[in-house]
């Protein structure tokens, strides 16, 4: 018989209804309903009335770590679905202009350092506008958005070439700070 002990409790903001079915925690809000996958053999999540209980079967500093990140995993999700996030990243060109916009799925920067291939980066979960030299990505998941705004990064960067003169790309300019939240 494992003991299980308590070791945080998360109370679930008004306009939230949490569903947890086995290791997987799904959460709808006003924005939208994300879901996480919280599994390990030491570490369980439960629902107990209005809140969300983090239980351990074994104490030590590993399984505190896996309970601290759960715990603060869980409050982002809360925060996507009720206010969401914004991370603004800036187009910085020198030498050629760049021609950015989104088709769907995909953001596409033309003319990069003059060349006639488009690069491509992908867009998950999240929405990406351009406004002139900013790219806006808003969203309820954190992770999702962080993965779109390094895709951006990564399709714009360069190569053989000197990096101090070659500044070109797209850059994040502001992210969500944790202690805005």
């Amino acid at each position: 018989m494992i003991n299980w002990k308590d070791k945080m409790e998360l109370k679930i903001p008004e306009g939230i209804n949490v569903d947890i079915d086995g290791t997987v925690i799904n959460v709808k809000g006003k924005l939208g309903s994300t879901s996480r996958n919280f599994r390990d053999k030491y570490v369980k999540v439960y629902k107990k009335e209005n809140s969300i209980i983090i239980a351990v079967s074994k104490e030590n500093k590993f399984t505190n770590g896996i309970v601290g990140t759960w715990y603060s995993e869980l409050n982002l999700v809360f925060h996507g679905v009720t206010e969401g996030f914004k991370y603004e990243m800036k187009i910085d060109f020198t030498h050629f202009p760049m021609r950015v916009s989104v088709r769907g799925d995909l953001l596409y920067v033309e003319n990069f350092l003059g060349s006639k291939a488009p690069r491509i980066a992908k867009i998950k979960n999240c929405k990406v506008s351009v406004k002139g030299d900013r790219v806006i990505i808003e969203g309820i998941d954190k992770r999702d958005m962080g993965d779109t705004a390094s895709n951006i990064e990564r399709a714009t960067y360069i190569k053989h070439f000197d990096a101090r003169v070659f500044q070109d790309g797209i850059y994040l300019l502001k992210g969500v700070n944790p202690d805005e939240l």
